[in-house]
């Protein structure tokens, strides 16, 4: 049998080391040797000796609360094989997290990472209830984190001489150090007006840097069409 389908490209190979790699731009395979965590439902394929376990609420250490932004469930691979995660053909990118260091990633940009990465569920400071960014997960420690994007993500630096006003719903993630506000563009007299019901963003300031998705409509926001 003949066709483009099957060229190298397309084809999953072994794996020469544990952990996580880029299978193509929508999908990320993940060597696994232990134990890892996942995005509820993300695994579209796997081999090997692997259990799934569904990790809720109340459970100890790293997991004592094993949800990330807006409700997400994560789960814990375990044993010996492949695992192949991916999301609605988002795009995957793999962030290596070092000591010192300390990313805060929109639950719903979560895919999968290593079990040696510890994470806490904060909410934002200064968004109250407002936008997508409710609720993040700080990830700190050493290892791996695979996050998703719809569309190609832009990376801005931020500075304490430039602050950055980013719309919530499509903030991905920054720096953790930054400094979060909610920032009023508009009065809710030029929205009746006709305004162009941007009135509220995220502003974020010091220095590092913060992730944008190009759209800001949600899932919920795209279902409810």
């Amino acid at each position: 049998m003949k066709s483009d389908l099957f060229s190298t490209e397309h084809l999953a190979q072994p794996a020469t080391a544990p952990g996580m790699t880029l299978q193509n731009a929508k999908s990320i395979k993940y060597a696994v040797h232990g134990e890892m965590f996942a995005r509820q439902g993300s695994m579209v394929a796997f081999r090997g000796r692997l259990q799934f376990e569904r990790k809720g609420q109340g459970i100890g250490g790293m997991l004592k609360r094993a949800v990330t932004g807006e409700g997400l469930p994560l789960m814990a691979v375990k044993g010996q094989g492949e695992a192949w995660f991916a999301h609605e053909a988002a795009n995957c990118f793999i962030v290596d997290v070092e000591q010192g260091d300390a990313l805060t990633i929109n639950g719903r940009n979560v895919l999968c990472f290593d079990a040696t990465l510890s994470y806490e569920i904060k909410t934002v400071k200064g968004a109250g209830m407002t936008g997508g960014g409710l609720f993040n997960s700080v990830f700190t420690g050493y290892g791996k984190l695979g996050v998703i994007c719809e569309g190609t993500p832009i990376v801005i630096p931020v500075s304490a001489q430039s602050p950055v006003y980013v719309d919530t719903d499509a903030v991905v993630g920054w720096s953790a150090q930054l400094n979060t506000s909610l920032h009023r563009s508009q009065s809710v007299g030029s929205m009746i007006r006709g305004g162009s019901g941007e009135a509220v963003q995220l502003m974020l300031q010091g220095e590092g840097f913060v992730i944008v998705r190009p759209s800001e409509v949600t899932p919920q926001k795209q279902s409810a069409h």
